[in-house]
C-alpha cells in the first residue's frame, strides 16, 4: 500500500512538473514570437525615455521629471549634479497641489525663469493639429512656495505659449488669438491685442505656417521686458477647407480652417510691436506683398531694442534679413541669401562679440555650413570647413571658442558630434567616440562642459547618458533600454544589412531585412518601404520601432528593403538635395526604378515577379507613382495618406520644391500620380483618414474617381475622423496593420520558392 501511494505521488509530481515545463516553454515561445498584438496593442516594445531634461543656465546641473513616491500619477522635479550625480528634489509633487484639490498638477512641460527662482508649468494640454500647444499654465515661486494659476479668465486648455519676462515678474501668453500679459505679484492682466478672431491671428500662426515653417509660438519679449514683438496673420482670402465629422453626432459636422493650396492666396502676415503695459501696436513696413512673402523667423537681438526678421519670398529661394528698431520702427536690410532652387530656414543664430557678429547657416559653397557674419552683413567668414554638411548645431560656446555640431563626413547613415573653432582655424574635430558606429545626439549644457547624449543604431535601442566634454567620458548612465533590447534579441530577428546601390548616375544608400528562415538558394518576394521626398530619409542607422513592423513582415517570408533616392533629407551636399527641384515624384521614381533593377541583378534570391512597395504621406505618393509609371516592376502596393495631385497640397511645402504651378505646369502634372492612374496593372490598396488636416481625404476620393473612370480595380480602406497619422480612437493602429498584413498575404504570396 505504501509503495503504491509513493508511486501515485511520483506520478502527480511528474504531471505537475510537465505542466510547469510546458507552461515555461509556451511562455518562452510567446516571448520569441513577434505578433501585431505585441506591437500595436500590448505595446511590448515601447522605448523608455528620460526627461524632459533642462540644463540650468549656470551649468550647475540639469533637472528632469521622476515618478513621485507619494502620488501615483504625479512627478517630482529633480536636480542632478553632472559631476557627482547628487540628486536633489527641487520641486516635490506635493508643492503642485492647487488650493482646494487633492492631487498635484500633471506636468506636460515646464520651464525655469532666467534667475531659476520661478517655475512655469504646462498642464491639462490639448492638441492643435499635430501638437498639444494649448493647455493651462501655473507658476510656482520656489522661494515662497506659492502656486498660482495664470489666466483664470480663460476656459480650460485655452492658453498658449506662456513665458516669463526677462526679470520673471510677468508672464505673457496667448488666449483665443490675443496676447495677454499678467503681473505675477498681483495677478493683474493686461490685454495687448483686441482683434484676435478666426480672421486675425495674434501671437501664433495659421495652419500652413505651423506645419511647414515650424512656426507656433508667435511672440517675443524684448530684452528689457518693456515690449513684446509678435506676428499677426490675416487669413482673409485664404481658401477654407472643410473636414466632415460624420461619426460623433447624428448630423455631420463641418470643421473649417484656412488652408492655402498650391497657387492660391496665403494669409497676410506682419510683425508688430506693443508695449507690455498695453496700448496701440506699431507695425514694421517690410517691403513686398505680405501674401507672397513669408516672415519665417523673428527674434530680438540680445541687449538691444532691435529684432532680426527673416523674410522668404514665395518661391523660397531668397531669404532677406532685416534688422528692425522697435523704438523708431526703422528697417535695415543686412543680408540676402539666395539659391537657384530653394532655401531651408535654419535656427542656428547666436550673437557673438557683444552682438557685433552672428552665426548664419548657408549652402553657398555646396555644403551646409556655419558662418560668422558681421552685424551689418558685410563680412562673412566660414566656421565649419570641409566637404560635409552640418546636420544641426548643438552648442555655440563663445567663451570656450568652439561650435559643436552633428555631421556625417564619411557615412551618410550615421551621426557624430564634431567641433570647430569659432574663428575658423583648424579642421573639424570629432568628439563622439571613434570606435562606436551609429547615431549620436546631444543636449549640451550652456558652458559646453557636459551633455546628455543619446546613442542608437539599427540594433541598439536608445541609450542615454551624461558625458563630460570634450573627452566624451561617460559619467552616468540614464537609460539603456536593456529590457527592450532583451525582448528584441529574443525574437531572433534579422539585422538590417546596409548596402550601396550604384544606378550609374549616382550611388544610393539602402538597407535590407531578410526572412527569419532565409535560404539563399530560394527566391523571395520583396517589399520596398519608401518615403523619397525632401522632408525625410528612410535609410538611417538608427533604432526605429517601425522596423519591428518590417521584422514582422520578414518573419512572414518577405524581404524588406528601403532605398534613399536623390533629393531625400540626407547630408550629401546641396546638389543632392536640390536635384529634385521642380520634379517631385519624377526624379525620385526614376531613381527607385533603376535601383530596383540593379537590386534584382545583384541579389538572385529576390523574385522579380513578386515585388511590392508601401509608403505613407510622401511615401504613399511615391508608391502610387512607382506602381503607375513602372507597372512592369512594382506588382503590389499600399499607399497611405498620400497626395494624389500636388495641386491639392499646401503652398509652402509644394511650391518650395516645385515652384509655382503657372511656371511649372508640366512638373506638377507629371509628378502627380493621379495623372498616371490609367496605367495601373498590379494590386493596389489605398488607405486614408477622413479627418486628415494635412493631406486631405480629397486626395483619396479624387484618385478613386480616376481609377473608377479607367475601370481599374483596387482595394481601399477609410478611417473615419483619423488624422494624418491614423492613430486616434480605439484599436485603430492594430486594425490598420492587420488590414495591411491581410492585403500582402493575399496579393504578394510570402515565402521562398
Amino acid at each position: 500500500m505504501r509503495s503504491r501511494i509513493i508511486t501515485l505521488k511520483s506520478f502527480i509530481y511528474v504531471i505537475l512538473f510537465g505542466l510547469v515545463i510546458s507552461a515555461s516553454l509556451e511562455a518562452q515561445e510567446s516571448n520569441e514570437k513577434l505578433t501585431l498584438e505585441r506591437l500595436y496593442k500590448d505595446n511590448d516594445f515601447k522605448l523608455k525615455h528620460f526627461g524632459p531634461a533642462r540644463w540650468l543656465e549656470d551649468g550647475s546641473g540639469y533637472t528632469t521629471l521622476e515618478e513621485s513616491e507619494e502620488f501615483s500619477e504625479a512627478k517630482d522635479i529633480i536636480k542632478y549634479n553632472p559631476l557627482s550625480g547628487k540628486r536633489t528634489i527641487l520641486v516635490n509633487a506635493s508643492q503642485l497641489i492647487p488650493k482646494g484639490k487633492k492631487d498635484p498638477l500633471v506636468i506636460s512641460d515646464y520651464h525655469w525663469s532666467e534667475n531659476g527662482k520661478k517655475l512655469l508649468i504646462f498642464t491639462n494640454t490639448a492638441r492643435v493639429w499635430r501638437y498639444e500647444t494649448r493647455g493651462d499654465y501655473w507658476v510656482l515661486n520656489l522661494g515662497s512656495g506659492k502656486l498660482s494659476q495664470l489666466g483664470k479668465f480663460a476656459e480650460p486648455s485655452r492658453m498658449m505659449f506662456a513665458k516669463f519676462s526677462p526679470n520673471a515678474k510677468k508672464v505673457g501668453y496667448v488666449v483665443k488669438n490675443n496676447i495677454y500679459v499678467e503681473t505675477l505679484k498681483n495677478s493683474k492682466i493686461v490685454q495687448l491685442t483686441h482683434d484676435g478672431s478666426t480672421r486675425f491671428v495674434n501671437g501664433t500662426f495659421d495652419w500652413v505656417y505651423e506645419e511647414e515653417l515650424s512656426c507656433r509660438d508667435g511672440f517675443r519679449w524684448s530684452p528689457d521686458g518693456k515690449n513684446i514683438a509678435y506676428w499677426q496673420s490675416d487669413t482673409k482670402g485664404t481658401g477654407t477647407f472643410y473636414l466632415i465629422n460624420n461619426i460623433d453626432s447624428v448630423y455631420s459636422k463641418p470643421i473649417p480652417f484656412p488652408y492655402p493650396k498650391v497657387g492660391t492666396i496665403n494669409s497676410a502676415v506682419k510683425v508688430g510691436v506693443v508695449s507690455a503695459k498695453g496700448g496701440e501696436s506699431k507695425w514694421f513696413n517690410i517691403p513686398g506683398d505680405p501674401r507672397n512673402n513669408y516672415l519665417a523667423r523673428m527674434d530680438f537681438i540680445p541687449n538691444s531694442s532691435e529684432v532680426m526678421i527673416q523674410q522668404l519670398n514665395r518661391l523660397q529661394n531668397t531669404n532677406t534679413v532685416w534688422i528692425g528698431n522697435v523704438k523708431s520702427m526703422e528697417l535695415e536690410q543686412i543680408l540676402v541669401d539666395k539659391d537657384e532652387a530653394f532655401l531651408d530656414i535654419h535656427d542656428n543664430i547666436k550673437w557673438l562679440d557683444n552682438e557685433k557678429y552672428f552665426t548664419w547657416t548657408s549652402e553657398k559653397d555646396g555644403w551646409l555650413h556655419l558662418y560668422k557674419v558681421s552685424r551689418d552683413g558685410k563680412e562673412s567668414n566660414l566656421i565649419t570647413k570641409g566637404n560635409f554638411d552640418v546636420v544641426n548645431i548643438n552648442c555655440i560656446d563663445e567663451k570656450g571658442g568652439y561650435v559643436y555640431y552633428i555631421a556625417s563626413p564619411e557615412n551618410f547613415t550615421r551621426r557624430y558630434l564634431y567641433r570647430s573653432s569659432i574663428n575658423g582655424d583648424g579642421v573639424a574635430e570629432r568628439i563622439s567616440p571613434k570606435n562606436i558606429e551609429g547615431q549620436f545626439s546631444y543636449q549640451m549644457s550652456p558652458d559646453a562642459e557636459w551633455a546628455i547624449t543619446t546613442f542608437q543604431n539599427s540594433e541598439t535601442p536608445k541609450k542615454m547618458s551624461v558625458v563630460s566634454l570634450p573627452e566624451h567620458k561617460e559619467v552616468t548612465m540614464l537609460e539603456d533600454n536593456s529590457e527592450l533590447k532583451a525582448k528584441y534579441d529574443a525574437l531572433h530577428y534579422r539585422p538590417l544589412e546596409f548596402y550601396r546601390i550604384d544606378i550609374g548616375e549616382v550611388t544610393l544608400d539602402a538597407w535590407m531585412i531578410k526572412p527569419a528562415d532565409f535560404d539563399p538558394s530560394k527566391k523571395y518576394p520583396i517589399i520596398f518601404f519608401i518615403y523619397g521626398e525632401p522632408a525625410s530619409s528612410t535609410v538611417q542607422d538608427y533604432w526605429s520601432n517601425r522596423n519591428l513592423w518590417h521584422q514582422y513582415l520578414a518573419q512572414q517570408g518577405y524581404i524588406i528593403m528601403s532605398v534613399d533616392n536623390r533629393g531625400t533629407r540626407v547630408p550629401r551636399g546641396r546638389d543632392w538635395r536640390k536635384s529634385i527641384y521642380g520634379q517631385i515624384g519624377i526624379l525620385a521614381t526614376h531613381d527607385q526604378a533603376k535601383a530596383a533593377k540593379e537590386i534584382f541583378k545583384r541579389f538572385p534570391f529576390i523574385d522579380a515577379e513578386r515585388v511590392g512597395m508601401w509608403g505613407w504621406s510622401g511615401g504613399g505618393q511615391m508608391t502610387l507613382n512607382c506602381m503607375f509609371r513602372y507597372p512592369e516592376i512594382y506588382k503590389t502596393g499600399i499607399a497611405i495618406a498620400f497626395v494624389s495631385d500636388q495641386r491639392l497640397y499646401d503652398t509652402i511645402y509644394q511650391e518650395r520644391y516645385m515652384g509655382l504651378p503657372t511656371e511649372n505646369s508640366k512638373g506638377y502634372h507629371d509628378g502627380s500620380p493621379i495623372n498616371h492612374a490609367s496605367k495601373l496593372e498590379g494590386n493596389l490598396m489605398i488607405i486614408h483618414g477622413t479627418g486628415d488636416d494635412n493631406v486631405h481625404y480629397q486626395n483619396f476620393e479624387m484618385l478613386v474617381n480616376e481609377l473608377v473612370k479607367h475601370n481599374k480595380l483596387f482595394s481601399m480602406m477609410s478611417y473615419p475622423m483619423r488624422t494624418h497619422g491614423i492613430s486616434e480612437r480605439d484599436n485603430t493602429t492594430l486594425h490598420l496593420r492587420r488590414t495591411m498584413e491581410k492585403f500582402w498575404q493575399q496579393n504578394l504570396i510570402p515565402g521562398g520558392k
